[in-house]
């Protein structure tokens, strides 16, 4: 689920809180980093959940429509296509998403309005009135309509923006991530409609350490990066740099020094990427012209040491 540059970016909102809060305490700092990098599963049970509980709006819905007191032919004789998508059914049968579910208490009860105007808009959606009457039933229509429904009507929701505002500042950052996630798993569904969720990490015990190597050293280096940083730039004070583009050339020095595993072109593309999406315009030229200058110098001191063949220069 998660990726090297996914951690890049929780490890520097954990480095950015730790600096600018003042605080000494390494080790909480570190607890709540990974923290917040659970929560980035927690918003994918979430999403998950709020899939299921659509499909349950639809229910609902199904069985007013047969209670009223003077039901029609349709209300008597649903289509029940969507609620007899087989991935829908699955998911809200899943033992495994049951039991994230119940450990992380994930619950959309106290914004069931929110999941009702969803399944509404949902509903009231050409998306929606095709599927229903294309008299087609096939694995790969039911995915397709869910891609398009989460596309649509879920991604870039107002109402769905405000409750992750609400639920956790990172969570509108996530989300993308998350989101591509959840139509992974949608896809990777087999024929019978079966869902397999995704694990967090792609290596639980490397990722985990590459985050807490690279949180810790960028603290330990802090002083001696900020010096090199602020010897390269000689036009400028370092208070008068944006805190994050300071912040994000440390972690890239830091990577080159502590991570010998990682080629350095890599870490120095990997910051600039995160430079153009989270700092200023004119970021990514002032850190790629700083990084170049303060990487040429470490290596002719010698002090990168690199264990891959190659990865010095690379």
């Amino acid at each position: 689920m998660i990726n090297r540059r996914f951690l890049r970016v929780k490890v520097m909102q954990a480095l950015y809180s730790y600096f600018q809060s003042g605080s000494t305490d390494l080790a909480k700092a570190e607890k709540e980093m990974f923290q917040q990098i659970e929560k980035v599963y927690e918003l994918y049970v979430y999403l998950l959940v709020l899939l299921t509980d659509i499909h349950h709006a639809a229910t609902l819905v199904i069985e007013d429509h047969k209670n009223k007191r003077l039901p029609t032919k349709e209300d008597l004789n649903p289509n029940t296509k969507f609620i007899d998508n087989p991935i829908l059914v699955n998911l809200t049968q899943s033992p495994s998403l049951k039991k994230e579910v119940a450990n992380r208490k994930v619950s959309w009860q106290n914004d069931m309005d929110m999941v009702r105007k969803l399944f509404s808009e949902i509903r009231n959606g050409e998306d929606y009135k095709t599927y229903q009457a294309s008299g087609e039933n096939s694995p790969k229509e039911d995915k397709k309509f869910l891609e398009l429904m989460i596309r649509n009507h879920i991604a870039d929701n107002q109402l769905l923006e405000f409750w992750l505002e609400e639920k956790n500042i990172y969570w509108t950052d996530d989300i993308f991530l998350v989101l591509t996630t959840v139509l992974k798993t949608i896809e990777a569904a087999d024929d019978s409609g079966k869902v397999t969720l995704s694990a967090l990490y792609k290596d639980p015990e490397d990722d985990k350490l590459f985050a807490r190597t690279l949180f810790t050293k960028c603290i330990a280096y802090n002083h001696e990066a900020e010096e090199m940083i602020s010897a390269k730039t000689q036009n400028w004070e370092i208070e008068r740099i944006a805190f994050l583009d300071v912040l994000l050339m440390k972690m890239a020095l830091s990577e080159v020094l502590y991570l010998p595993n990682i080629p350095i072109k890599v870490s120095l593309n990997e910051y600039i990427e995160i430079a153009k999406q989270y700092s200023t315009p004119k970021s990514k030229i002032f850190i790629n012209g700083i990084l170049d200058k303060a990487v040429a110098e470490l290596k002719e001191s010698g002090k990168i040491q690199k264990t891959g063949r190659g990865l010095l220069e690379s």
